[in-house]
């Protein structure tokens, strides 16, 4: 085992198989995050966006307060604010006041934030086939269970 690592990192060897797997977790991460950036590129999108934006498809039309968002991102962002700000100017969420507390705002996706997604969700699928085709449902299964056990 460990043979990809080795010639991906030019290391002939490890502290130890808890390195060693740790390594392979931060070269898979990586190699998952360019993809997703390759993705999101071409849409003048950054992943902490289009993260958002998902987030905010799931509570479309309702929309979260700031740090409703900022609590549901898979990477934390140290300013949602500006975060959102950027989505704003850019058509693809809007802020609005609640009628119970006016110093509250929400954060909701717009039509067009919807409909970028609409055109990244067959890109997405096909980096989820990617994964489909190089494990075997089980071998999802388990890489996500012990995924979950590391950081839960």
């Amino acid at each position: 085992m460990g043979e990809i690592l080795k010639a991906r990192l030019r290391q002939a060897r490890f502290d130890g198989p808890a390195h060693e797997a740790l390594l392979n977790l931060l070269v898979a991460a990586a190699h998952v995050r360019q993809r997703v950036d390759e993705l999101c590129e071409p849409y003048h999108l950054t992943r902490a966006q289009y993260n958002a934006l998902r987030i905010l498809r799931g509570a479309h039309p309702d929309g979260y307060p700031r740090g409703e968002i900022a609590s549901r991102l898979i990477e934390r962002a140290p300013d949602v604010t500006r975060l959102i700000d950027r989505l704003e100017r850019q058509g693809l969420v809007e802020r609005i006041r609640t009628s119970a507390d006016r110093r509250l705002s929400l954060t909701r996706i717009t039509r067009a934030g919807l409909d970028l997604l609409k055109r990244l969700d067959p890109h997405v699928r096909a980096l989820h086939r990617d994964v489909e085709a190089r494990l075997s449902p089980a071998e999802v299964r388990e890489l996500s269970r012990l995924l979950e056990q590391l950081y839960g």
